[in-house]
């Protein structure tokens, strides 16, 4: 298994992500998107593993301005804008390969092991 992580330090659920993993002795790694943003890579795979870039939105994010600009965008403008702020993200986003989930999903995880 290949776990990542992406979230922040301060999200309750990302905290309950990591508790997950380290209780089961699974290996893990962190990626605080307030540090480090997600490659474009990284985030077509997780896109497509959860069926689409609206997984990815946090409809409660802290910066109402650019989640109303995301919503007034044209479709075909919407996922580069989520790629370019990504502070709208729902967190945790854990990935295990080409699979995906995000936010506090542990009975999904729980068939990774």
């Amino acid at each position: 298994m290949n776990i990542q992580i992406f979230g922040t330090t301060k999200c309750f659920d990302t905290k309950k992500a990591q508790r997950y993993f380290k209780e089961r002795g699974i290996k893990f790694q962190m990626i605080d998107l307030k540090e480090k943003e997600m490659s474009r890579g990284e985030f077509e795979n997780v896109s497509r593993a959860l069926g689409g870039w609206q997984a990815l939105v946090d409809p409660n994010a802290k910066d109402k301005q650019t989640l109303a600009l995301l919503d007034a965008l044209v479709d075909w403008q919407k996922e580069n804008k989520l790629f370019e702020n990504q502070q709208l993200f729902r967190t945790p986003i854990v990935r295990n390969g080409r699979q995906a989930t995000v936010g506090y999903q542990p009975d999904v995880w729980k068939n990774w092991e």
